[in-house]
């Protein structure tokens, strides 16, 4: 297996702060936004995205957790079923502007189960995507992030491994794994 880092600890915190003023300039207030992280691994990008805007503006920002398990279409399709994670999102969606948070866009489904998932907690003014890693050339479904820390051209057979240090890693780094 041989492993190529695509983002290091210093460059990630830039990424991260750029996708911050990206939003800042977007969304102004925060006051009619919301953030919603993927679970399992987008929670980590969320959070760390939601510490960060919180501190530059000065307000508290609604943060939830989503999972989009049991509406995604493979789900019945799989041997060994799938563990659920937890969803928190003690906040309605209704009429406000959503930011869906996951650390890889790769096929575009989970995207999709989570757009699913969302309307039980009400119908948002718009949904805004955000991803630390764009996987090009892999889309199954017509599915585009809004905010892209880095697009990566992969195959099929690569793997984009995310280690946070929210996630128990030493460092924040960022790999494009190749499978031999």
């Amino acid at each position: 297996m041989q492993k190529k880092l695509i983002l290091d600890t210093d460059l990630l915190d830039i990424t991260i702060s750029r996708l911050c003023q990206q939003l800042i300039e977007n969304h102004g207030s925060f006051s009619e936004t919301v953030v919603i992280g993927m679970q399992p691994r987008g929670i980590y990008v969320a959070e760390i995205i939601h510490q960060k805007l919180e501190k530059l503006v000065k307000t508290k920002i609604p943060l939830g957790y989503l999972d989009a398990t049991f509406h995604r279409d493979d789900f019945r399709r799989r041997e060994i079923p799938v563990k659920a994670n937890e969803t928190r999102i003690e906040f309605t969606i209704e009429n406000k502007q959503v930011l869906l948070v996951d650390d890889v866009l790769f096929t575009g489904r989970t995207i999709r189960a989570a757009m699913d998932a969302m309307i039980t907690f009400g119908r948002p003014k718009k949904v805004e995507l955000l991803v630390l890693i764009d996987r090009k050339y892999t889309r199954e479904l017509p599915v585009a992030a809004d905010y892209v820390g880095k697009a990566v051209n992969t195959l099929t057979s690569q793997r984009v491994l995310v280690e946070l240090e929210a996630q128990g890693h030493k460092q924040n780094k960022i790999w494009l794994i190749n499978k031999d």
